[in-house]
């Protein structure tokens, strides 16, 4: 199992990278970021200067969407740093939550994502593309590589991960949420003519280490609220009892009311109070090293290769540490 590092890309800019060069230390092999341009600074710009400062890892946004940027643009910068670094990037793309949201828009439909995805992988890999009409090709990319990971929840959208990703990103680490979800985007491989294996399952969720569970809650409540989002378009689109979505994932937004993107993926979030600790305890992982290791060998057999550690709570460095010293090495 591999392990990335999710970190908003709050000023200043030298503290991410200290933090990527910190994980990189201990074990890390993925270094994300989140991506949107209004809350915090852009993340491209960082990911040169992660590069620059480590040797091996893997650097991407989780995730960036198809409407903030035009697809030749994202390609480009992504076989800049490739061409750079050495193809040391993965692009994370979703519908698009506060990114789109913040500025105005409505997340992107999932038919323009699926387009984006080709189009964006093949422009950073060389190859034509058609974007808007217009025939294109990057003439200067050679040998690139570019793996396209795709964030989903719902029905549709883990059968267009099935079908085109390269990778699928779950943020959430609850084993029965992620066993269903899995299932779905492996069958859709298989329904397109895939080899299912070739879908890297990446788990994404808030890790907080420590004996001091209440704490841990609050400082990781947020990540319910985030989801909650991503759930309640759900909900609005298939309802609430509708069998299409495990009622374990959309039961506990009942008492949601509204969510400000201000507070968006920090401890403490006012707007994320309605999120039982229940959430919390199965999004999440709480405790002690060997409760974390306990879990992950669990979400390992369902078929997770990769799992990012969420670092948005007051004890990065000491998770980081933590990891590197008994985690990481319980899957070596």
């Amino acid at each position: 199992m591999d392990f990335g590092l999710v970190l908003q890309t709050d000023p200043p800019a030298s503290s991410v990278v200290s933090l990527m060069r910190r994980a990189e230390r201990n074990g890390f092999r993925y270094g994300w970021t989140f991506d949107s341009a209004v809350l915090w600074q852009e993340p491209f710009v960082i990911y040169s200067q992660i590069l620059e400062h480590t040797q091996r890892m893997t650097v991407g946004p989780m995730v960036t969407n198809p409407g903030t940027r035009t697809w030749e643009v994202t390609a480009s910068t992504f076989a800049t740093l490739n061409d750079m670094f050495g193809n040391r990037t993965v692009c994370g793309i979703g519908r698009g939550d506060s990114a789109m949201r913040v500025a105005g828009r409505k997340p992107n439909t999932l038919a323009r994502l699926g387009e984006a995805i080709d189009v964006i992988r093949d422009l950073a890999e060389g190859r034509d593309a058609l974007v808007d009409g217009q025939r294109l090709r990057i003439p200067w990319v050679r040998d690139g590589r570019l793996p396209v990971w795709m964030a989903a929840y719902g029905p549709k959208a883990l059968a267009l991960a099935g079908r085109k990703a390269d990778g699928f990103i779950l943020q959430l680490a609850d084993p029965f949420l992620t066993e269903w979800m899995v299932k779905a985007v492996r069958s859709a491989a298989a329904e397109a003519g895939r080899d299912p294996s070739d879908v890297t399952i990446c788990v994404a969720a808030p890790a907080y280490v420590g004996e001091d569970l209440a704490h841990a809650r609050e400082q990781c409540r947020w990540f319910g609220g985030m989801v909650g989002n991503h759930v309640a378009d759900l909900v609005a689109r298939y309802g609430e009892h509708s069998g299409m979505v495990p009622e374990a994932l959309t039961a506990y937004i009942k008492e949601r009311h509204g969510y400000d993107y201000s507070h968006h993926g920090r401890a403490g979030n006012p707007s994320t109070d309605f999120v039982p600790d229940e959430i919390v305890d199965r999004f999440c992982l709480l405790g002690p090293a060997e409760a974390h290791i306990e879990k992950l060998r669990a979400l390992r057999e369902l078929g997770v290769d990769q799992f990012a550690v969420y670092a948005m709570h007051d004890a990065r460095e000491a998770v980081i540490d933590a990891y590197g010293e008994k985690v990481i090495p319980a899957f070596a």
